[in-house]
């Protein structure tokens, strides 16, 4: 059985036969999985964990075995919001939420949840259940990723004091 256990950090080389598969969001992000590949054949994926594997990623391992993961369709609910303040709403209490969230142009997909649909509903934006492939942002739910942004934390040490003001209820 091929065990996948490597990111392709460059592009598959060209000519390169890599097999294929489909997963959900939530397989996506276990550093180990079982697959049967497109192809009907059994597979492995080991990765170091704390990776979401994004839409086209490919994996690789020692062997020179090539497999490009797809984001396949899954039950999602998507809401469509044309006003930017009401987009802005929107995400704002879904992120204080902390579950994973697709933000697009014009668009907010999570995973169907009747709570958050509720609360966008009261929100004023409306919400459809469909299968759509979920691509959400990395957040907290990573582990490990998404602090190297290139700028330092220590730059909000100068700012001590005088922020606390007006707090003492």
């Amino acid at each position: 059985m091929k065990i996948f256990t490597k990111i392709l950090e460059a592009q598959l080389p060209a000519g390169t036969i890599s097999e294929t598969i489909s997963l959900s969001f939530d397989e996506r992000k276990r550093g180990r999985l079982k697959i049967t590949t497109d192809n009907g054949n059994e597979a492995g994926i080991q990765i170091e964990r704390g990776h979401v594997l994004r839409h086209g990623t490919v994996l690789t391992n020692d062997e020179g075995d090539y497999l490009t993961i797809f984001a396949s369709n899954e039950s999602v609910t998507t809401a469509k919001v044309e006003d930017a303040t009401l987009f802005a709403r929107g995400c704002y209490h879904l992120g204080n939420r902390h579950v994973p969230l697709q933000i697009g142009e014009g668009f907010l997909r999570f995973q169907e949840d009747y709570v958050l649909e509720d609360m966008l509903h009261g929100l004023g934006i409306h919400a459809v259940h469909e299968q759509a492939p979920f691509e959400p942002e990395n957040g907290a739910y990573a582990p490990g990723t998404g602090h190297h942004h290139g700028h330092s934390h220590d730059d909000d040490h100068s700012h001590d004091g005088g922020h606390h003001h007006g707090h003492s209820h």
